[in-house]
């Protein structure tokens, strides 16, 4: 009787182990509860054709963000890469330093200084550059955070004035943080010249024209195309993407910087 009592408790405490075994705790197998958060970002190709890139952050911790670089096509050697401020097309400060991209193509970095919550809002951009010794050859870079562009965008036909034989096309792209990319394509322009461009308030029509109330980025002739960020205008006055949807505005493609009198297209913009 003894022996039968001592085997039933030894049995009532193999299953409470058991139990216990099965209810506390995580196996090894079992799935991480808070997987990590992670962001990807593309960098594209800028000085050296055929170089493009991803950019991942991944939340490490509440403190560290591990920011990964991978290059596709890039040149053999180390590549210097940063985060800088402000959007590619602005160009800023470096805000972070990141660790080279190495022959292999791959760059990590553990940043402690923003969070991952602060670096995928962060008004900025990542580019990496040739080589210490050419800073200014960019091999890819790409928005990120803020600067990142949505899927809002709205087209503007800029149609020739005169004899010159100059049409185009004026995208308007809002990015996350509300700011705009306005991207100028213009057809039968010039290799080698240089084309002004504003935006102006008011229409096309308007007699004698109305004042500029923001200075574009000049149009390259050889490939017909300009590229400007815009936060505010040239008043200090700040605008957005939805502002410039319901602006009374105009956009003005000029012959040359000395024949500002001379406009090739033009087209209206926002309410007009």
């Amino acid at each position: 009787m003894a022996t039968t009592r001592k085997a039933i408790t030894a049995l009532m405490m193999l299953i409470a182990i058991s139990l216990l075994l099965s209810s506390g705790g995580c196996s090894k197998n079992d799935p991480d509860p808070t997987p990590a958060r992670k962001t990807t970002y593309n960098l594209m190709v800028k000085d050296v054709l055929g170089v493009t890139g991803i950019a991942t952050f991944t939340e490490t911790s509440s403190t560290l963000t591990t920011i990964s670089i991978v290059l596709t096509g890039a040149l053999s050697g180390t590549h210097p890469a940063e985060l800088c401020m402000n959007s590619a097309v602005e160009g800023g400060t470096t805000i972070i330093t990141l660790n080279p991209v190495d022959a292999s193509g791959n760059s990590s970095t553990s940043v402690t200084s923003m969070t991952y919550a602060q670096l995928i809002v962060y008004d900025g951009f990542i580019k990496v550059v040739k080589s210490s010794t050419e800073p200014t050859v960019i091999l890819a870079q790409g928005d990120i955070g803020g600067n990142v562009i949505t899927s809002t965008k709205k087209t503007y036909i800029l149609d020739t004035v005169g004899t010159f034989s100059v049409s185009g096309t004026a995208l308007f792209e809002k990015r996350v943080n509300g700011s705009t990319l306005i991207t100028i394509t213009l057809t039968g322009a010039i290799p080698g010249d240089v084309y002004p461009a504003t935006i102006n308030l008011g229409s096309i029509a308007s007699i004698g024209g109305g004042p500029v109330v923001k200075v574009l980025s000049n149009v390259d002739g050889t490939n017909g195309k300009s590229y400007t960020n815009i936060r505010k205008l040239d008043s200090g006055i700040t605008i957005t993407f939805d502002n410039w949807m319901v602006y009374d505005g105009y956009i003005n493609i000029y012959q040359t910087a000395v024949a500002l009198g001379n406009i090739i297209c033009h087209g209206n913009i926002g309410s007009n």
